[in-house]
């Protein structure tokens, strides 16, 4: 990145909704200084079109569920200095991971798609890192704005991101929000789930569905048997780890235990 130009940067969508991109489009300001800092080659909604540019940067989102994302993947990190995959669906799977659940693909197709015989898909959607090296995550459904400049000046700077690594109920208690676990027996997903989005969901009323993946050294054992006490049954328990973030470990570890069979069957 040395020399008079400026550091070149992509943002590729794989198979995704979009809103990680989203909140790059949504920086406003930040993003038409962003665009005076580095040269963007390649961002489609932002309307520059360049797939196969050379960067110094490479923002991924989206999983990897078809043969042809699975070979252009390859060609994103080969012309990749940094690859950064953004939001639950590059760095976990994300909800279309879903389907991995299933023991079943014809099932999903046919009860989604009028004619299933033109899809073509891999066997399971995939994050990224499954295919291709990742150098740096960044979770979120959809990812932070802070934590995405962040990010951008310390790859700028040659530093390397550095995020706190702690959980949604210490974010809850630093914004003074009353605990929904403890008040209402919410089954919420903040005392295994890293922080990022400011405890959106429980300031709100509303229970954690892990955005954010995982903490670290996350007791996912122990959160389980608090669902069970609150009533809940083991697919409503399985759900709560095998939903945004299926593809995480311990998540996936956590639900397939809760739920052996899987939560999706064809004889259902």
């Amino acid at each position: 990145m040395a020399g008079p130009t400026r550091p070149r940067v992509a943002v590729h969508k794989f198979s995704s909704c979009d809103g990680c991109q989203l909140a790059f489009l949504n920086l406003g300001e930040a993003l038409l200084t962003l665009n005076e800092l580095v040269e963007i080659r390649h961002f489609v909604e932002a309307g520059n079109y360049d797939p196969d540019a050379p960067v110094d940067i490479a923002f991924v989102e989206g999983s990897i569920s078809t043969p042809e994302e699975a070979e252009r993947i390859e060609a994103v990190r080969a012309n990749s200095r940094w690859l950064v995959t953004i939001g639950a669906c590059a760095t976990a799977g994300g909800l279309q991971a879903l389907r991995n659940l299933n023991d079943s693909n014809d099932t999903w197709r046919g009860a989604i798609y009028a004619r299933p015989e033109y899809i073509d898909t891999l066997d399971h959607a995939e994050p990224v890192g499954q295919h291709v090296e990742v150098d740096l995550a960044l979770w979120g459904c959809p990812i932070d704005q802070r934590q995405l400049v962040a990010t951008i000046r310390d790859l700028l700077f040659g530093v390397t991101p550095a995020f706190p690594e702690e959980r949604v109920c210490l974010e809850c208690k630093r914004r003074h929000a009353v605990c929904i676990m403890v008040t209402q027996q919410k089954p919420c997903m903040g005392p295994v789930t890293q922080t990022g989005c400011g405890a959106l969901c429980p300031r709100f009323g509303r229970d954690c569905y892990a955005c954010f993946g995982p903490a670290e050294n996350a007791a996912t054992d122990a959160l389980a048997a608090i669902f069970r006490r609150f009533g809940l049954d083991p697919r409503q328990i399985a759900h709560r780890f095998l939903f945004i973030n299926n593809q995480a470990e311990p998540f996936t570890t956590a639900g397939k235990a809760i739920l052996p069979m899987g939560l999706y069957r064809s004889d259902e």
